[in-house]
């Protein structure tokens, strides 16, 4: 097969790996936890339903919280046991605040439930996307990079646009992580058979595992795995060696440097004909399909200021405590990174759970980690322009950023920005770039939801001002439609009656003969009056002499 150009994109930054402290420890399994801690919050979109409840049985693999909705993905027992409670505890995240959990107390037995595999009775030329992306769906299956994002979303094509490439993403461009560098050399064979799955089912026409040339080891593996394949051959799969420059890994200038395709803000992989996976995500969809494993655990790099540095297959759930104590971290460490040193975080609480999207703890120390000197003003020496892969002006989004005019920061393309570091790591002055952004963009769509909610309001008010206006013309209109026809039925009795000469004659006679009959009763009234007066006189006497 030819080898194809790459593409440079802009700016980026070279970095000390700092990967020969876990590259070369196989993967080990974490002994399993006494209790396992599982958020709800494990994927993009909705948060899956719980369909257990505290004190139930359940064995590994067991499906514990259904998806809600489309962007939404299932979440599965790690180890069989009991449920124990299901509500908030501490979760991986920088703010440290409490989400919507599931604990389990392990009985030891690690016991499966009833696995059903998607090719057990199929293969991939008899499945259609839809089955398959239920099917994922139902398995918890996102992307294992670090974005989490569900993987069947990412199975339906842009319509009339077909997939030319599908990119394997085993980049790994931040420094100390090895994760997926393990996994590619220990099992390369299954993520080339996924490879092949994805390829057959989209109908890609090439397929690219992307790999930077610090993994020599990797790359050497996976192009055995798929010499050893004659589909790989059919389905026109090569291995791509690309340059070490951070952030080479990143979803867009990945695209770029593979294919020379731009991706603007709003428009989605897809729609330019492309598609990527993290080989992480790829290994996990092979398990799903071919062995009817949901994703229940995931390669974790721990390194830094530990003893025993390397790669674990952590359970979910498990805590980074736990992790870091069998990694044996020193007490002299000052905190933990969740993630490469350029885009993740600290944590707050040991307590938290490792998550899907956990690829990376490492134990900081000033050994790995030199503290910076404070922040300084900005020199406008423009060295974060130059370093910012997306072509930004990192400088006047932060002075509108500071000055919080989130509007002209927006106008200097700020939601291209892809929080990389770059512009941070280069920063003369040691000015935490990302974290200003990260503000006015958290800033911009408050903005946005407040307007949302707003127009909410006023539609709803000017419907129910319509609905009003409308309820009122219609009792109008049956108004005067009833009026209408209440003249014309009068009418119509009008027409039938006698004249109206007769009519007043009649009525004459009747108010005649009305008056002479209360007169009559008048005058009998009167009579019957004096005759009682007469008789009362002529007792008079009587009454008298008897007295």
């Amino acid at each position: 097969m030819s080898k194809k150009k790459l593409f440079s994109f802009l700016g980026g930054i070279k970095l000390a790996h700092r990967k020969e402290y876990s590259s070369e420890k196989a993967i080990a399994p974490l002994p399993m936890p006494k209790k396992l801690i599982l958020p709800l919050r494990q994927s993009a979109g909705s948060l899956p339903a719980p369909i257990v409840q505290v004190g139930e049985k359940v064995n590994k693999g067991q499906c514990l919280a259904a998806a809600e909705g489309w962007i939404s993905a299932s979440l599965h027992a790690p180890t069989s046991g009991t449920i124990r409670d299901i509500g908030d505890y501490p979760i991986a995240h920088p703010s440290g605040l409490v989400a919507p959990c599931i604990v389990i107390e392990a009985d030891g037995e690690d016991a499966w439930g009833e696995r059903q595999p998607l090719l057990e009775h199929a293969d991939s030329e008899r499945l259609d996307p839809e089955t398959v992306q239920r099917y994922l769906q139902s398995m918890g299956v996102v992307g294992m990079g670090g974005a989490v994002f569900p993987s069947h979303v990412k199975l339906s094509k842009a319509p009339g646009v077909p997939l030319e490439t599908l990119i394997v993403n085993g980049a790994e461009c931040e420094p100390f992580i090895t994760c997926d560098d393990r996994l590619m050399r220990e099992r390369a064979a299954e993520i080339v058979s996924g490879i092949i799955f994805l390829a057959e089912l989209l109908e890609a026409k090439e397929s690219v595992v992307a790999i930077e040339d610090n993994k020599p080891e990797a790359a050497a593996a996976m192009r055995a795995a798929l010499a050893a394949r004659l589909e790989a051959t059919a389905n026109h799969i090569r291995v791509v060696v690309i340059p070490a420059v951070y952030p080479a890994g990143s979803l867009k200038q990945l695209i770029y440097t593979l294919t020379g395709k731009r991706a603007p803000a709003g428009v989605l992989p897809p729609q330019l004909g492309v598609q990527c996976f993290n080989t992480a995500t790829v290994y996990a969809i092979w398990q799903a399909v071919a062995r009817g494993e949901p994703v229940i655990s995931r390669i974790v790099t721990v390194t830094g200021n530990v003893g025993r540095p390397g790669n674990l297959e952590v359970p979910l759930g498990a805590s980074v405590a736990d992790v870091l104590q069998y990694a044996e971290a020193r007490p002299e460490s000052d905190g933990c990174l969740v993630g490469g040193p350029m885009m993740g975080f600290l944590l707050p609480d040991y307590d938290a759970p490792i998550g899907k999207g956990a690829n990376c703890l490492i134990a900081r120390s000033p050994q790995f980690f030199p503290h910076k000197a404070p922040e300084s003003p900005c020199i406008r020496c423009t060295n974060c322009a130059q370093a910012c892969p997306q072509g930004l002006l990192p400088y006047e989004m932060y002075w509108w950023s500071r000055a919080r005019d989130f509007a002209k920061a927006e106008r200097h393309n700020l939601q291209e920005c892809i929080e990389c570091g770059c512009c941070s790591y280069v920063c003369p002055s040691s000015i935490p770039l990302v974290q200003y952004f990260r503000f006015a963009k958290d800033a911009l769509r408050t903005a946005a939801t407040k307007k949302e909610m707003a127009d909410q309001a006023r539609e709803r008010f000017e419907f129910r001002q319509f609905r009003a206006e409308r309820e009122k013309t219609e009792r109008t209109q049956k108004l005067a439609q009833a009026a209408k026809q209440q003249s014309a039925k009068l009418a119509a009795e009008n027409a039938n009656a006698a004249p109206a000469e007769d009519l007043d004659e009649t009525r004459k006679q009747a108010l005649i003969a009305a008056a002479i009959e209360r007169v009559a009763g008048e005058r009998a009234k009167v009579g019957c009056d004096e005759g009682a007066n007469a008789t009362e006189a002529a007792l008079a006497p009587n009454h008298g002499n008897s007295a």
